[in-house]
This record gives C-alpha cells, sequence and structure tokens, in this order.
C-alpha cells in the first residue's frame, strides 16, 4: 500500500507532466498530424524541442526540468549535455538549478575533437563521479551509449538521465520492433535512472481532457495501442 507521501509526490508529479504538455502544445513544439520517424514509423504527433528557440520558452522548459530532477530524488555531481541539443539544455538546467540554490558542475561534447587551443573533445567541467545527461527525447538509446562512452573514457560515472517527453513506445533494434522502449533499455540494460518531465500517457490524458483535442486523441491513442509499451 502506497504512503499518503508516496501518494502526494505521484500526483505532483503528475500535475507538472501536464503542465508541460501544455506549455509544449502552447509553444508549437508539440504537433499533431502525420510525421515520420527514425523508426520508420508515421507518427501522429512530433516533440521537437529545437523549437523551444527563444529566451523565455527555454527559461521556462528549464524549470520543468530542474523542478522534475528535484521531484525524482536522483542524486548527481555533473551535468553533461551531449552534442548538439543537449549542449543548450544542459547549460539551461545548470542555471536553473543554480537558481534553486543547487549549483552543479557542466560539460558537453564537441562532435569533432579540437586540434588547437586546449584540445580534446570535451568541454567546460572535469567529468568526474556521477554524471546526469541532459537531453530532449530518447528514440534508441543509441545517443546515451555514445555519451555513456564519453562519460566512462573520461573516468567517470554515467549515472543518470533527464529527458523531455518519455514516448513510451517500442524501440527498434536492427530494423525490427522489440519488445521494450528505449528508456527501459536504459534503465534494465544499461543500468542508469531516467528521469522524464512527461510522458505519452500523460500527452493523452491533456488531449483526451478537451473536445478540440478528441480526433488527435484518437489518432494518437491508435499507435500507443499499436507501438506503445505498457511502462517507460
Amino acid at each position: 500500500m502506497k504512503s499518503d507521501e508516496t501518494v502526494s509526490a505521484n500526483a505532483e508529479r503528475d500535475t507538472l507532466a501536464q503542465e508541460f504538455v501544455q506549455f509544449a502544445i502552447e509553444a508549437g513544439v508539440l504537433r499533431f498530424g502525420e510525421f515520420k520517424t527514425k523508426a520508420g514509423r508515421l507518427s501522429p504527433y512530433f516533440f521537437n524541442a529545437g523549437l523551444f528557440d527563444d529566451g523565455a520558452k527555454m527559461s521556462r522548459l528549464a524549470q520543468f526540468y530542474a523542478r522534475a530532477l528535484l521531484a525524482s530524488g536522483i542524486e548527481f555531481d555533473v551535468i553533461f549535455g551531449p552534442a548538439y541539443k543537449g549542449i543548450p539544455l544542459g547549460a539551461c538546467v545548470a542555471v536553473e538549478l543554480a537558481r534553486l540554490g543547487h549549483n552543479k558542475p557542466f560539460a558537453y561534447n564537441r562532435k569533432e575533437a579540437k586540434d588547437h587551443g586546449e584540445g580534446g573533445i570535451l568541454v567546460g567541467a572535469p567529468l568526474k563521479g556521477r554524471v546526469l545527461i541532459v537531453d530532449d527525447v530518447m528514440s534508441a538509446g543509441t545517443a546515451v551509449r555514445e555519451s555513456i562512452a564519453l562519460i566512462r573514457a573520461a573516468g567517470a560515472i554515467p549515472h543518470a538521465v533527464a529527458i523531455a517527453l518519455d514516448r513510451q513506445e517500442q524501440a527498434t533494434e536492427n530494423g525490427k520492433d522489440v519488445a521494450w522502449s528505449a528508456v527501459q533499455y536504459v534503465r534494465e540494460t544499461l543500468g542508469l535512472q531516467v528521469c522524464a518531465i512527461a510522458q505519452l500517457a500523460h500527452l493523452l490524458l491533456h488531449l483526451r481532457s478537451s473536445d478540440n483535442f478528441l480526433p488527435h486523441w484518437q489518432a494518437v491513442s491508435a499507435y500507443r495501442a499499436r507501438y506503445g509499451v505498457e511502462q517507460g
């Protein structure tokens, strides 16, 4: 039986997730229509974090990440933003956490090693201790594996991943659907904790709450029935 404290924490996370979904829709980051995914599927929705494209949106996005991380209880020593989308995301999250009294070192990587100046592929604070990777979404876990290799090569511990949206969708391996999602793979196979601001289930709840979104709710529900996993 869940304690009152656990129920309250879950309710708080669900409220945060619903606020984030509404924000993402209003910002035009969550869009509806027909979009081809990396796996070749036709998805009725698309989440494009690149459209958090001004200071006000990035500031509010960082607040959501920070609130979700603090609510999760995940502890870490360094923030790592993988190139390219993870760089501004990680930086903004580091700034917001510092504003809230949780100042953490921040680092990111280059796609290509620099052969002059300080050189190397890593920029910012040294990677040491438990490292939190900050990114937008996980499709197959490929980008996370690349980050893990960089972090381990630096002598640090890949500890957790923070993402904006968990699609709760089957991953693909060698072009074939598998029974688990990218988030499940990262948790259960790679052994990292995962903090997602919102899940597909939260998006469906939001769409169902308004008659204006009913056609989108039907399309997304059908997509989840075909490709979804029980838990992210």
